[in-house]
């Protein structure tokens, strides 16, 4: 039994890492498509392919990653027993940060294709860094444990 059950957790963790990887491909990409789309809010064609653009990355790739995400690192503490681990509470707290960054980008794409941009390209090129740093910071988290 308890070699299925480690079995279990092994494909668990795969496909958590698996769509961890697609969360963070749409993370990367969803920002850049903003700073694209705003970039040619000029034209009105342009503009409108960007919007239907950002839609599917949202709609195919980003959140549903996200949710299976969520679901599959859920499993994974709650069978690890990893709940009480203070590396895993620090963990949480960038994963939520990122779920965070992802909801203002969702919103901010909504703007975009209301044709009301807030931020500067310039701003919204450094904001485009930011799972990279999330990331980052989640992976030593995951990695070397370090409390």
């Amino acid at each position: 039994m308890w070699e299925r059950l480690a079995v279990a957790y092994l494909w668990v963790k795969a496909a958590h890492l698996i769509f961890v990887i697609f969360w963070m491909a749409g993370l990367f990409a969803l920002p850049r498509y903003l700073v694209y789309h705003q970039e040619n809010l000029s034209d009105a064609a342009d503009a409108a392919r960007w919007v239907d653009r950002t839609a599917k990355l949202r709609r195919i790739i980003l959140t549903p990653a996200m949710i299976v995400t969520f679901a599959l690192g859920i499993a994974l503490a709650s069978m690890s027993g990893a709940w009480s681990d203070g590396w895993l509470h620090a963990k949480l707290l960038f994963v939520l940060g990122l779920a965070g960054y992802h909801g203002w980008a969702v919103g901010y794409s909504r703007k975009l294709a209301a044709g009301k941009p807030t931020l500067s390209n310039k701003t919204l090129r450094a904001l485009n860094e930011v799972p990279a740093l999330g990331i980052a910071v989640i992976v030593v988290l995951v990695i070397v444990k370090p409390f």
